[in-house]
């Protein structure tokens, strides 16, 4: 008797998964209310945000590990795991204690997000070998959407109650959405005498000159938009646009994310991988210097298209993955690339921290023009 198709189960799943862990592009609505609710400074809550990416990048490669070795389900019951444990901890953190928040939080909330990631983008590729750009944007719609699904949680549950019930509701829901959709995931059985997918080994693919290429290309798409998205609240307000409405920036951006996510994938699997990334890497660089010099309602379509091009090449990447390096160690070899968002979230801290906002902008649309540089020098 043949076996029912699992493949849509596991999208539906995936998306589930994503919706909560979305929070690095949606930290400018936090970032305010945490300031106020823990007593943390600028930097601190900055840095808060500046961990969490980076703990994500780190986390990609664990999780990645654990996925390849014990399959999806694992790794992404442990990721369900540690970032629900994440938000309940956080309710818990006392006032003025930076430290115990990024140890108690920041952390363990980046890694649970990567173990996750890996482990519902490989399997979703591995249900859809022949579209898995397609099922990548898929799974990546509802990570896009989480933006708005925080600016209206923050502004609703922690507007009224505080930002400790907010964190609190955030881990009841990742325990009611991640652990059943991460028990969903399960790789697509090999049939009778079908040879399990290759691909390159993590230790083969880290000697490659692609590898260092799509390591640094991911981190040079993140200064685009991680050096304004944590303080975009206030800098829509500075650019004229009303403080009531700032937050829609968020909406909007996560809305523009969603559909980059969706889209971009899609069409590299009629146009190629790499053509898309030219057209993505163009889209972050011309999209840093409208918003250089934007205001008002032109400063939000900016921040969108930058969010849609940066998600958009966030959506691309593990489809490129696996074309450069194979299915064989897809959630490994996706783990080590995402590296580079922990570098590309480091250099986005250190440049909000050194340097005034005009020069960022200049920043940002120089990492984009790098990173188209980086996309055309990988050969397939």
């Amino acid at each position: 008797m043949k076996k029912p198709n699992r493949g849509p189960l596991v999208l539906a799943a995936g998306a589930a998964v994503q919706l909560l862990t979305g929070i690095p592009a949606a930290w400018g609505v936090f970032q305010r209310p945490v300031m106020g609710e823990y007593g943390f400074s600028r930097g601190q809550a900055m840095l808060c945000f500046a961990l969490l990416v980076a703990a994500y990048g780190v986390g990609c490669a664990v999780g990645g590990h654990l996925q390849d070795a014990h399959g999806p389900r694992f790794a992404a019951l442990w990721g369900a795991g540690l970032l629900g444990g994440a938000f309940f901890a956080a309710a818990l953190v006392n006032y003025g204690n930076a430290p115990l928040f990024l140890l108690a939080y920041s952390l363990p909330a980046g890694l649970g997000s990567a173990f996750l990631a890996p482990a519902v983008l490989a399997c979703a590729q591995k249900w859809y070998a022949n579209r898995k750009g397609w099922a990548t944007g898929v799974c990546g719609v509802a990570l896009g959407l989480s933006g708005a699904f925080f600016t209206l949680l923050v502004r609703g549950v922690g507007g009224m109650w505080g930002m400790r019930v907010c964190f609190g509701v955030l881990g009841a829901l990742t325990l009611v959405l991640c652990l059943p959709g991460a028990a969903v995931l399960q790789n697509p059985p090999v049939p009778a005498g079908q040879k399990p997918p290759a691909g390159m080994t993590p230790q083969q693919m880290l000697r490659t000159g692609n590898y260092r290429l799509c390591v640094a290309a991911v981190a040079l798409a993140s200064p685009p938009v991680l050096l304004f998205s944590p303080e975009i609240l206030q800098i829509a307000a500075d650019r004229g646009l009303p403080e009531s409405f700032a937050p829609w920036c968020v909406v909007l951006g996560s809305g523009a994310s969603a559909a980059g996510r969706l889209l971009c994938p899609a069409l590299s699997d009629r146009l190629g991988r790499k053509m898309v990334l030219y057209g993505i890497y163009t889209g972050l660089g011309a999209g840093s210097v409208l918003f250089a010099f934007a205001g008002n309602w032109w400063l939000a379509a900016a921040y969108c298209l930058l969010t849609f091009f940066y998600s958009g090449g966030a959506a691309v990447q593990p489809a490129l993955n696996t074309d450069l390096f194979g299915l064989a160690h897809a959630g490994e070899n996706y783990g080590l690339i995402a590296l580079g968002m922990s570098a590309g979230s480091l250099l986005s801290f250190a440049g909000a921290q050194c340097l005034p906002l005009a020069a960022r902008h200049w920043l940002a649309a120089g990492c984009a023009a790098l990173g188209g540089v980086c996309v055309w020098r990988i050969r397939k």
